[in-house]
Formats: C-alpha cells, sequence, structure tokens
C-alpha cells in the first residue's frame, strides 16, 4: 500500500477517534465510531492473503451489528427520553442495548468470539491498532454512563477475566493469546468501572503501554507462534532479557507496572463489599499469569538449535525503529514506585 495512502487511513483513524470524544450528541459519537470502522479496513485487508480478507469481513459485520445494535439503543433513549444527549440516559432498556453494543464492539466476553479469528489474521502492526487503538473510542462512551448499570458489567466484567484466561491456556499462536490477554484485561477494566472511572482510565492506560511494548518486541523478532520466541536470543540478545519482565507485568505480578491496577482495583472491590468478587478476579488472574509464564520460557529460557550463520543476526544493526519499544518498556517494567502521583493526577 503506498504510504500515502496509509497516511490518509491513519488520520481518519484518529478522526473518528477524536469525533467521538467530542460528540455530547448520540448520533456524532455513532458516526465517529463508524468513521474508525471504516478507516481501519483498508489497513487489515492490505496483505490480500484470504486469511485476511476473512478477518476483515468478520471484523466488519461484526462492529456493523455492534452499530446497528448501537443506532437502535439511541433511537429507543430519544423516543422513551425525547433527549440525544449522551449524558442523559435513565431508562434501563437503552442502557443495557448499549452496553452489549460497545461490549461487542471492544470484544468482552461473552461477546468476544470474534476477536481472537480476526486478530490472528493480521499481521502485527496492524493488529496492534487493533488491540489499542480501537478500545479508545467504545471505552470514553462507556465511561459516560457508567454509574447506571453496575450489575450487567460486573457479571461482564467476571466473565471476561475468566474466559480470557481459561481460553488462552491452550494457545500457541502469539497473535491469539495476546487476544485472549486483551479480553481478560478488558474484564478488570470494566469490573470497576461502575466505581471508579478514574482507575478504569489507569488500568486502560496501563494495558495500552504493555500491550504496545509486547507487540513491538513480537514485530522487531517476526515472531507469530511460541517457537518462533526461541530465536529471540539472536536477534536481540539485551531484549530477550527484558522481555520476561514484560510479560509478567502483563501478568499483573509485583514489582512491575502491570501489578498497580490490579492492586488497586482489588482494594476499591473491597471497598465496595465486593469481597467475593475481587476473590474470584484475583484467581482467575492466575490462569492468564500462566501462559505468559509459557511466554516467558519459550523466549528466556529455551534455546533453539543454531548453527553459526544463524546465531549472527544481533550484530547487525536493525533498520526498525527502537526508540518507542524502549521507552514503553521501560514504563512497562518501572512506573509502580509512581503509583501515588499517578493517581492523584487522575483524580484531579
Amino acid at each position: 500500500m503506498h504510504p500515502n495512502t496509509i497516511a490518509l487511513l491513519l488520520t481518519t483513524l484518529g478522526l473518528g477517534t477524536t469525533v467521538t470524544f467530542a460528540s455530547t450528541h448520540w448520533f456524532l459519537a455513532w458516526m465517529g465510531l463508524e468513521i474508525n470502522t471504516l478507516a481501519i479496513l483498508p489497513l487489515m485487508a492490505q496483505s490480500h492473503n484470504p486469511r485476511a480478507v476473512e478477518a476483515t469481513l468478520k471484523y466488519f459485520l461484526t462492529q456493523a451489528t455492534a452499530a446497528s445494535t448501537l443506532l437502535f439503543a439511541t433511537t429507543t433513549n430519544a423516543w422513551l427520553n425525547g433527549q440525544w444527549d449522551i449524558q442523559n440516559m435513565s431508562h434501563p432498556l437503552p442502557i443495557t442495548l448499549f452496553t452489549l453494543a460497545l461490549a461487542l464492539k471492544i470484544g468482552l466476553a461473552p461477546l468476544h468470539i470474534w476477536l481472537p479469528e480476526v486478530l490472528q489474521g493480521l499481521d502485527l502492526g496492524t493488529g496492534l491498532i487493533m488491540s489499542t487503538w480501537q478500545k479508545l473510542a467504545p471505552f470514553i462512551l462507556l465511561l459516560q454512563i457508567y454509574p447506571t448499570n453496575s450489575t450487567l458489567l460486573i457479571i461482564l466484567g467476571l466473565t471476561s477475566t475468566l474466559i480470557g484466561g481459561w481460553a488462552g491456556l491452550n494457545q500457541t499462536q502469539l497473535r491469539k493469546i495476546l487476544a485472549y490477554s486483551s479480553i481478560a484485561h478488558l474484564g478488570w477494566m470494566v469490573l470497576v468501572l461502575p466505581f471508579s472511572p478514574a482507575l478504569t482510565l489507569l488500568t486502560l492506560i496501563m494495558y495500552l503501554i504493555m500491550t504496545f511494548s509486547t507487540f513491538l518486541v513480537f514485530k522487531l523478532n517476526n515472531a507469530t507462534n511460541i517457537n518462533a520466541l526461541a530465536t529471540a536470543w539472536t536477534k536481540a540478545p539485551a531484549l530477550t532479557a527484558l522481555m520476561p519482565l514484560v510479560l509478567l507485568s502483563l501478568g499483573g505480578l509485583p514489582p512491575l507496572s502491570g501489578f498497580m491496577p490490579k492492586w488497586l482495583i482489588l482494594q476499591e472491590l473491597s471497598k465496595q463489599d465486593l469481597a467475593l468478587t475481587a476473590t474470584l478476579a484475583a484467581f482467575t488472574a492466575l490462569l492468564s499469569l500462566f501462559f505468559y509464564l509459557r511466554l516467558s520460557y519459550a523466549m528466556a529460557l529455551t534455546m533453539f538449535p543454531n548453527n553459526p550463520t544463524s546465531t549472527a543476526p544481533w550484530r547487525f544493526q536493525s533498520s526498525q525503529i527502537t526508540y518507542p519499544l524502549a521507552l514503553s518498556t521501560m514504563a512497562t517494567i518501572l512506573l509502580l514506585p509512581l503509583t501515588p502521583t499517578i493517581t492523584a493526577l487522575l483524580t484531579l
């Protein structure tokens, strides 16, 4: 694809998200989501292989279903309340439809079936956009109606953390593992959304940083399955040593940055007298941690048999830009001591 075309599509992606961010009217918010969807479809299908075309078609049909449900919910709300304003939602029927439509859009369980298959059909660059940027606009809309439907959000959150951890256990394809990781993290965000929107925002930011770092590492090593990670030490030895820390941060182990949102979420759930919910969420995190440990073992503790010529790539200069990877990796590993400062900034 021509660079100017890619630049135009990425600009349109940014425009769609910005329109949704700035909207107070439901129709404008819906229009921003549709601009976002239409802009990413050519990026998904740019490789012209059947797998990518299939993933693009699945994504288009899923997003069209979610968008039509969203439009129906907003029309129903206008019919019942006489208002198109995003902040004026009080009737349970449009609120429930709206929440389910956005759950389908971002891939919350049990409406998650499309996400692993779609992500598996994409290259790692487009998969990064799908796992990060495409989550922003729907979450901004969810944040604006958070107090009204706590039971449904808790059910969706617990289901997502359970399925995201359980279904990722037997995967060998990295993109599917990252898809189930995304589902599990989205579950944590939605779980605390009715009680602390600022904490949901913090969890989303940390998820974006950690996922950005993970995708860039896999892209640098050109790895698409677990076995390919065993050759990473021949390409970037220093990064191979740091990558287990990035993966364990995704799993939420202290003293890494990923522990921060999980710790604060469990604390907030306990404050809300939801000790059982917090306990279940903590147990489901162990499932996700297992497949992060599998990836860490394959990358850092497994040495693939190599001949002398295949051990040389680390000596050559890489043509890929590594500054974003370096910054995101450091943020993924070292932000936990700054927890008081970050929480104070988000609650201003």
